[in-house]
């Protein structure tokens, strides 16, 4: 695929708001002249729409008609990248739900980078999916209000913009459940490898610790928020800048699996225990934790719920405000990375 052409055919198609606009008439009344299933329309109105639409280089979309008739049965589900395996379990769980509903799901990946959901939900649509399932969502990223705009249905997944039909994790209590387990613990000192800012699961987990630590008198560290990746590597150098501190942490609570293993790593390379000299707490709980030889404390998050609801609220009209975010709460699983502090 041609990312250049393809970015170039997002940005300049022309819709139906546009021939609407330029013809002084609704957008329905430019649906109902275009579309070629309807019996042909000859009145004056009519011609000139046509016209207009052949000066603009109107070409109707035919993935957006199908999703409007939402005959497909097949889900577009866009996520960073499936070598990350929490974005891989979702997916999984969003594939089972499709199939219990007799859908099928089409997945496509951005590696996590700006505008490039634009173009995998393009090439979804030109497939015609009968809707879209993003874990992509950024702060301040507008390409959900111009699926809105298009009127492509759509729900956020994980991560959530705040306004858009969303089905996610109870993050920030998942945050403070870590970090109370630790404060539980005996530990005052607690660093946290907070994740990339522009995503509300990281945000979220942040705000749960920042929320536990002030419900026990501790005033929070700035220099023990480490902004991170999602990444392995990324929680390995986050956690070696924390053990630079002075003084160091006791504890750490990483807001993602991957980072808290990239942080066991680094830990090792200090020659610094677990959970003898430090105490982990990862999220999400994916596989690999309850088999490493220091199986991890984490969050589980039910992935298999956040599906199901993202799929009953796709293509669902006029949800009442306090019901187009669904929440779905996550669950301590403790393990051998924390123990007691002595100190």
């Amino acid at each position: 695929m041609n990312s250049k052409v393809d970015e170039v055919s997002w940005q300049q198609r022309v819709t139906l708001y546009d021939v609407a606009a330029a013809a002084g008439v609704s957008k329905s009344t430019v649906s109902r002249i275009l579309d070629e299933r309807l019996p042909r329309s000859d009145n004056e109105t009519a011609k000139r729409v046509r016209k207009i639409a052949e000066k603009l280089g109107y070409v109707r979309d035919v993935s957006a008609s199908s999703l409007r008739r939402g005959n497909t049965m097949t889900v577009g589900v866009i996520v960073p990248r499936l070598t990350d395996t929490v974005m891989a379990m979702l997916y999984e769980s969003l594939a089972k739900a499709c199939s219990r509903s007799g859908r099928f799901a089409i997945v496509a990946t951005t590696d996590d980078k700006p505008n490039a959901d634009r173009l995998a939900a393009e090439s979804l649509l030109r497939r015609g999916v009968d809707g879209l399932i993003l874990s992509t969502a950024r702060e301040d990223d507008d390409f959900p209000d111009e699926l809105s705009r298009r009127g492509i249905p759509y729900v956020l997944a994980l991560r959530t913009d705040g306004h858009s039909l969303s089905s996610i994790g109870d993050d920030r209590l998942g945050g403070y459940l870590a970090t109370r387990h630790l404060l539980d613990l005996g530990h005052r000192m607690i660093g946290v490898i907070a994740g990339p800012s522009y995503a509300s699961s990281s945000r979220g987990r942040v705000e749960g610790y920042k929320q536990a630590l002030g419900e026990a008198g501790i005033v929070v560290n700035q220099d023990y928020i480490i902004p991170s990746t999602f990444g392995i590597n990324s929680g390995t150098e986050a956690v070696e800048g924390l053990m630079r501190l002075d003084p160091r942490p006791t504890a750490v609570f990483a807001v993602n699996d991957n980072t808290a293993i990239g942080a066991l790593s680094g830990l090792a390379r200090l020659s610094l225990s677990v959970p003898g000299d430090v105490s982990l707490v990862g999220y999400n709980d994916i596989p690999i934790l309850s088999h490493l030889p220091t199986p991890l404390t984490t969050l589980r998050v039910p992935f298999d719920q956040i599906a199901s609801e993202a799929l009953d609220l796709l293509g669902r009209e006029n949800v009442v405000q306090e019901e187009r975010i669904r929440v779905s709460a996550p669950t301590l699983i403790p393990r051998k990375s924390t123990a007691p502090h002595d100190g």
